[in-house]
């Protein structure tokens, strides 16, 4: 954690990086949940609080600029986690938790890990503790409007670091006392922190920063997000009437169709039902899903007539997970996609890509069979170039162990050499050129991926996401000027990460958000959601699929609120929001996110992050109870059609 999660993030002060390798992450964790101790997240605890994610810890605690003879202050103690960190640095530090059962807990591990400099005290942090001031540092691990007691109690010269509410938002402030009158305000991180809260049980005491919605009466309490959501929702009945709802966005030159789950019959249908649509009566002709590009070429030379003969494995989709797109209601889109394109010119046929980055073996074969049919020499330079990779195959994730320290840049511009030379000759060749240049460029990228993800930060996520976002780029490009894309991809990839945990806290972007980025209002991002039923996911990592229970969503998270309106199927236009709704709607919440893995034992962990729908998407459409999608073997039936799956 602390050498790829930490130091490789920009952690650089030695005795902050001592301690945080110092200090058990997992003893202020929920047992249930020390699995997760050492990954970049926050995680739940009692009282419906979290542990603070590590790097945030750690960036707060280097922000202070603490020194061994420093009395710190810290509100918002939690577990005690930051509290103990910041006592193997300082001499002294004092931790204020509203929660009693909390603070109780806290004082146990820090006891029993006998860190004697650090206290934890049961109280009203936003008082400060006036009888211990002034404080070296103070460390606000809430968010909201400053106390003007913590300031107060700020020492001359001392550190303030605090989450403070601008403009709806949450930035991490440092605020430092240049003297007695003055002080020095420093923005850094944009971030997201559970609220900072004054004692309730207390009589005049209010949460620091709380405003009464502009549009709420006096006298009268600010409507429930489930009465938001149902007074802007559209309710509808079938998938086809979601398709003419989705006439709104047929402008757009990208409109990005997310899921919550990577295994619901509704989503896949609902989402065929508005491709078909807008390729059928706007003039979509790319269809670019979360996907190994291989194998998605075999389903684009089904469905597209001028597709050309590509040299790729007869069987697509046939590793884990293959019922994400070996489902039935994927191959009714399939067949319903072919048939539209029947007798239209090529250009505006509609094409089917992936967008993903696995596809490492099977993106070389690719490469090296379409130069065997164009030069035979290149091939030859090709295969011997990848033979660095090639050993790797059946376990890609093994190559960055195997190669650490030894070879990692001979094997890189070996990969890259391979591309360079393609785009050099440049043999025309069309749909076949194209599609080799996009193979070798995987296989670029695949060796790039697999080698950044094992340092287990940020960074395998993001160059995963730019890939899918360079790649949806150059589709548009070739397929002319006149190119509209529809992009399939979970709402993690989907929706706009800057307006989710996954950028104020973590550091990544998606393909929702370059998207967005280059696209503006000529794109739209629409996130697909459910409250439970039932999902096609595995328990581990290359495990069977299985038909699991989706659990009814946590209380308080967006699918609690649109459940609790009672509309069974329904979308929300965010852009349509007025001024109410979207104020409402903005604020976060959790919001679940299941892939090809389920844990309902630890869903919370797993399974939730939280997220501002109202700017996430700009629109999410909703499904209170949906089933599992109907996944298909790897061959034929008996007495199947021999042009299975495509017959029709």
């Amino acid at each position: 954690m602390v050498t790829f999660q930490l130091a490789r993030r920009g952690i650089a002060t030695p005795a902050v990086l001592d301690a945080m390798k110092a200090v058990p992450r997992e003893a202020f964790i929920p047992e249930d949940l020390r699995e997760f101790a050492y990954e970049d997240s926050p995680l739940p605890i009692a009282e419906e609080q979290t542990i603070s994610q590590p790097f945030i810890v750690a960036r707060m605690i280097e922000l202070a600029g603490l020194d061994p003879s420093d009395t710190v202050l810290e509100v918002g103690a939690g577990s005690g986690y930051a509290a103990a960190v910041m006592g193997k640095i300082a001499d002294k530090v004092y931790a204020i938790e509203r929660h009693k059962a909390l603070a109780e807990q806290a004082r146990k591990v820090i006891e029993k890990l006998d860190y004697g400099n650090v206290r934890i005290i049961h109280g009203d942090g936003t008082k400060g503790l006036p009888g211990e001031a002034p404080f070296d540092a103070i460390i606000v691990s809430a968010g909201g409007d400053m106390p003007a007691a913590l300031k107060e109690q700020l020492a001359v010269g001392g550190c303030l670091i605090i989450p403070l509410s601008v403009d709806g938002h949450q930035v991490l402030t440092e605020i430092r006392r240049i003297d007695e009158d003055e002080y020095e305000t420093i923005e850094h991180d944009a971030v997201r922190f559970v609220p900072l809260v004054a004692d309730p049980d207390k009589p005049g005491h209010v949460q620091p920063g709380h405003k009464t919605p502009t549009a709420t009466r006096p006298g009268h309490s600010a409507p429930d997000l489930a009465s938001v959501m149902a007074e802007a929702a559209e309710p509808f009945d079938t998938h086809d009437d979601l398709a003419r709802m989705a006439e709104r966005f047929a402008d757009r030159k990208v409109v990005c169709l997310g899921e919550s789950t990577h295994g619901t019959s509704e989503f896949y249908s609902a989402r065929a039902a508005i491709t078909e649509h807008l390729v059928r009566e706007h003039g979509f002709n790319i269809v670019a899903v979360e996907a190994d590009w291989p194998d998605a070429a075999i389903y684009d030379k089904a469905i597209r007539e001028g597709a050309g003969e590509r040299q790729h494995a007869a069987e697509p989709f046939a590793r884990f997970p293959r019922w994400m797109w070996r489902n039935e209601e994927t191959w009714a889109m399939v067949r319903r996609l072919r048939e539209i394109n029947r007798g239209r010119e090529e250009t505006y046929q509609a094409g089917f890509y992936g967008l993903d980055v696995y596809s490492l073996c099977a993106s070389i074969e690719a490469v090296i069979e379409f130069l065997e049919g164009e030069d035979s020499n290149l091939a030859d330079a090709a295969r011997e170039r990848y033979g660095c990779l090639t050993p790797y195959c059946s376990e890609p994730g093994s190559y960055a162990r195997m190669r650490i320290g030894n070879g990692f840049r001979k094997c890189e511009d070996r990969v890259v050499s391979v591309l360079t030379e393609l785009l050099k000759e440049r043999v025309e060749n069309g749909e076949g050129l194209f599609d080799a240049e996009q193979n070798a460029r995987i296989v670029k990228e695949a060796e790039k991926y697999y080698r950044t993800m094992y340092y287990g930060d940020a960074n395998s996520w993001n160059l995963r996401d730019s890939h899918m976002a360079d790649t949806l780029d150059r589709l548009l490009e070739h397929r002319g000027p006149d190119a509209k894309a529809i992009v399939w991809a979970h709402n993690s990839h989907i929706g706009d990460a800057s307006q989710t945990e996954m950028g104020w806290i973590r550091g990544e972007h998606n393909i929702g958000q370059l998207v967005r980025e280059k696209y503006g209002d000529d794109c739209a991002l629409i996130g697909f959601s459910t409250h439970e039923g039932e999902v096609a996911a595995a328990d581990d990592w290359d495990g069977r699929m299985r038909v699991k229970t989706v659990r009814p969503a946590l209380e308080d998270a967006h699918e609690d609120h649109a459940f609790r309106t009672g509309i069974g199927r329904f979308l929300l236009d965010l852009g349509a929001l007025d001024e109410t709704q979207r104020q409402r709607l903005s604020e976060p919440k959790l919001q679940r996110a299941i892939g090809v893995i389920y844990r309902p034992e630890t869903e919370r962990a797993s399974h939730y992050f939280r997220a501002s729908l109202a700017s996430q998407f700009d629109a999410w459409v909703w499904f209170a109870v949906t089933r599992a999608v109907e996944a298909k073997s790897a061959s034929p039936a008996e007495g199947e059609d021999e042009t299975w799956p495509f017959a029709v």
